[in-house]
């Protein structure tokens, strides 16, 4: 009997024993199934670019087949966040063809991105990018938390091929709604039936008419507020003076308020907008009302948010100051009510300072610009400015900004010698074709502009105001004047050189143009600030004299970097067109090294005896799209067009702004 409850008390305990092993066991399998449920990580396609990603520190699996050429990077060790973020990560070393999971953290933009050939993947340079990021291995940080869905700054989500997720954002609420989650695949997707149309408070015309600065008005600036009241509003300007007393008004108050008309459901409207507002004494109050109500519209219009266009308005007299920025207010709603609290500063209306205020200070990431938004600046001007806009305005556009200008109620013929700089606005855009101004004959016309101004800033495929293939680049010309050329030939050579320029938008301010004559010494023809127009350039093009001498191509290059583009422009594209006839009696690999590290982009034309290992060595990678040899002098025309398609091919490929 004590055998018996001895036996069955070991098997009771062998039985616990078992048990807990077992759970144990499980446990252990449970942690390790919690461990990798713990931490997805997001799959994301080659052509994915950092800059759609919000996370600023993310894990992410890329595919195998990211150095394919097509999946631009820009940069090298730190990338433009313009660049695929598998790309870049094959170009560092970090992955290889065959993908795998990256660490990616963004930094602050830099000044300008040197392109490299690393890994079998080519990255370009660029002037500028306002967001970087690095690449390393997939090492998480102690203490650091990993997204395991990412959040994209774009309704159309580049992930969604490789199944990810967006992240829902809450739109803001509207009196008499239920505020609902969407995703951002929906925040554009709003109608004006949905839109909350909010009017300020309408001016009574019968109200007193006073000015809100005791400042000074500016000489020959009129103070127009009485004619807005008390006159009527004339059909042109030169019914203004002595004209019938009892013409009656052409458009009524209300006619100021219309509501605004929603943007397209269509656009993928995402754009960084600052507004600066005319806020001088000579305004008046009623006019700086419209002013509000108009950008109320707009903000109506074109449903703020994080996933579409941002706000901010910089009001500007005497001296310019922002009421908000980019990132103060996220919704329509929020930034009505903003709008309607600002009050006039007064003053003169000295635009010309406001955009410098602007370009240096407005678009910056500590403000909420975004990077891979287009910037735009809609500057309205009640009249004229009281100081100049020409320079300030290339400044900016120079810096990526894309200026529109609204004018109300400009001069008329006695007022005209009180204008500082006539024909300012035509100065200020960079096209005079109509799309970046608007003129509005009064004020009460100003709501009219609302829905065609919208579209233009919407059209991110036009907004190149500042830069296009034509008119952003500094072109430098290195010419073998070697004797084997020869004086008939070297006039053929010319005139191709001649035949190239003639295709660029060329002044100060756009494409700059020089060139260096070489045979076995060098000789600057002329510098990129030397010419200013297209004839000028042109004219000197046909006087420079043919030298005769040997071929040191390499040391031309060195002396064309030093000569020519060590005084070019930091936001300008650098491209040098090599013309040689012959093999170089010098090395040229390192110094067409040089040029590439410098981002200078390299085309190299040979004819005739010209070496075609050469020639690739010296061109920019692909040497397939950089590199031409024509087998006779005569037949150079022929490569005009090739070289100006390729140029902006390959301009056409970089960031917009």
């Amino acid at each position: 009997m004590g055998t018996v409850v001895l036996t069955m008390k070991a098997s009771v305990i062998e039985m616990v024993l078992v048990l807990l092993v077992t759970g144990i066991h499980s446990n252990k399998e449970m942690t390790k199934k919690i461990k990798r449920l713990k931490f997805n990580v997001p799959q994301i396609n080659c052509d994915v670019k950092a800059g759609k990603i919000i996370n600023p520190e993310f894990i992410v699996k890329c595919p195998a087949g990211c150095q394919d050429p097509k999946y631009h990077v820009y940069g090298t060790d730190v990338y433009a966040s313009y660049s695929s973020v598998c790309g870049a990560a094959v170009h560092s070393g970090v992955l290889d063809n065959s993908g795998g999971k990256i660490l990616v953290r963004k930094v602050a933009g830099q000044s300008g991105y040197k392109g490299s050939y690393s890994n079998g993947v080519q990255s370009l340079s660029l002037p500028r990018w306002r967001e970087s990021f690095i690449v390393s291995e997939s090492k998480p940080q102690k203490g650091v938390t990993y997204p395991s869905a990412l959040t994209y700054s774009s309704s159309k989500s580049p992930a969604g091929k490789a199944g990810e997720t967006t992240k829902a954002y809450e739109r803001p609420s509207v009196p008499g709604t239920t505020s609902q989650p969407v995703t951002l695949t929906q925040v554009l997707a709003v109608t004006t039936a949905e839109a909350s149309h909010t009017t300020l408070p309408k001016p009574s015309p019968s109200a007193a008419s006073t000015t809100s600065s005791p400042r000074p008005q500016p000489v020959g600036h009129r103070s127009r507020e009485m004619d807005l009241w008390s006159t009527p509003t004339y059909t042109s300007s030169q019914n203004r003076p002595g004209a019938n007393p009892g013409v009656q008004r052409q458009d009524s108050l209300g006619a100021a308020f219309q509501k605004p008309v929603g943007v397209d459901a269509s656009l993928d409207c995402k754009v960084d907008l600052s507004f600066l507002i005319d806020g001088s004494s000579s305004i008046g109050k009623r006019r700086f009302r419209i002013q509000k109500q108009f950008l109320a519209d707009i903000a109506q219009a074109l449903d703020i948010g994080p996933a579409g266009p941002l706000m901010g308005v910089v009001q500007y007299g005497d001296n310019p100051a922002t009421h908000f920025n980019l990132r103060t207010h996220t919704n329509s709603r929020d930034l009505k009510t903003a709008i309607e609290k600002i009050t006039q500063r007064g003053g003169l209306a000295n635009a010309g300072r406001a955009i410098s205020f602007v370009t240096k200070n407005f678009f910056s990431k500590a403000n909420g610009n975004r990077g891979g938004s287009p910037n735009v600046a809609v500057v309205l001007v009640d009249g004229w400015p009281t100081d100049k806009v020409e320079e300030a305005s290339r400044l900016a556009r120079e810096s990526g900004i894309n200026i529109f200008f609204i004018t109300i109620e400009g001069a008329v013929e006695n007022e005209k010698q009180y204008v500082l700089e006539p024909n300012f606005v035509n100065k200020a855009v960079c096209r005079t074709n109509g799309f970046y101004s608007f003129h509005v004959q009064s004020w009460f016309g100003l709501h009219k502009t609302l829905q065609p101004l919208v579209k233009r800033v919407c059209d991110t495929e036009r907004l190149a105001c500042s830069k296009t293939c034509l008119n952003s680049a500094d072109i430098g010309f290195v010419i073998d004047g070697s004797s084997s050329v020869g004086t008939g030939n070297f006039r053929t050579v010319l005139q191709f050189v001649a035949n190239l320029s003639k295709e660029f938008e060329i002044s100060d301010t756009d494409t700059r143009v020089g060139a260096v004559q070489y045979t076995y010494e060098q000789r600057l023809e002329f510098g990129f600030d030397k010419y200013s127009s297209k004839a000028d350039v042109l004219n000197a093009i046909k006087r420079v004299g043919y030298w005769s001498g040997g071929t040191s191509t390499g040391a031309a290059i060195n002396y064309a970097l030093e000569q020519l583009f060590q005084k070019s422009k930091p936001n300008k594209r650098k491209l040098m067109i090599l013309i040689t006839d012959g093999r170089s009696y010098d090395d040229i690999r390192i110094p067409a090294l040089a040029a590439h590290l410098k981002g200078v982009i390299t085309y190299a034309v040979g004819v005739a005896w010209a070496a075609q290992e050469e020639l690739e060595v010296i061109a920019t990678h692909p040497a397939r799209d950089h590199s031409f040899f024509a087998d006779d002098f005569d037949n150079l025309y022929q490569y005009v067009p090739r070289i100006i398609r390729n140029i902006c091919t390959e301009f056409n490929s970089q960031p917009r702004n």
